[in-house]
């Protein structure tokens, strides 16, 4: 903490280090981001802003009907029962967007961006197996 109030300066002894280390966090954590933003909006029914400023991610998961009747049938929030799917299917904890007072009929998941940077393309990989088969399983094939 005491780094972060009061960093070293030009000229102290750990400068230098100081500022290649902050500056190699912070790409890393760009390219963190860019990774889960660029594997989010791949994904099926999903659409995520980048993530800037913050630790965390927040896609707009675009839910099937079936899908919300079956959530509702179960007693759940429709991105409730998606983020318990995405739990139980790869182990990928997420926070349910009705939990931060969302807009009705829209689903959101909060997710970070601080998993190692080389575990990122593992984990949105699992994250997109996982929404192609939950879209799929729900998706109302009447419609087609």
């Amino acid at each position: 903490m005491g780094l972060m109030v009061n960093p070293p300066k030009p000229g102290d002894i750990s400068y230098l280090k100081y500022s290649a280390e902050s500056k190699s966090i912070l790409e890393s954590l760009r390219r963190r981001a860019q990774i889960m933003t660029d594997g989010f909006n791949s994904c099926r029914n999903v659409v995520c802003n980048f993530t800037e400023g913050a630790m965390y991610s927040f896609p707009q998961i675009r839910l099937p009907q079936r899908a919300m009747d079956v959530a509702k049938s179960a007693g759940k929030a429709p991105d409730v029962y998606y983020c318990l799917k995405l739990l139980e299917a790869t182990g990928i904890s997420t926070v349910p967007g009705s939990g931060f007072g969302q807009k009705e009929g829209v689903f959101h998941l909060r997710t970070t961006i601080l998993p190692a940077e080389e575990d990122m393309p593992a984990i949105m990989s699992s994250f997109k197996k996982f929404n192609d088969s939950f879209m799929e399983q729900y998706q109302d094939h009447s419609r087609l």
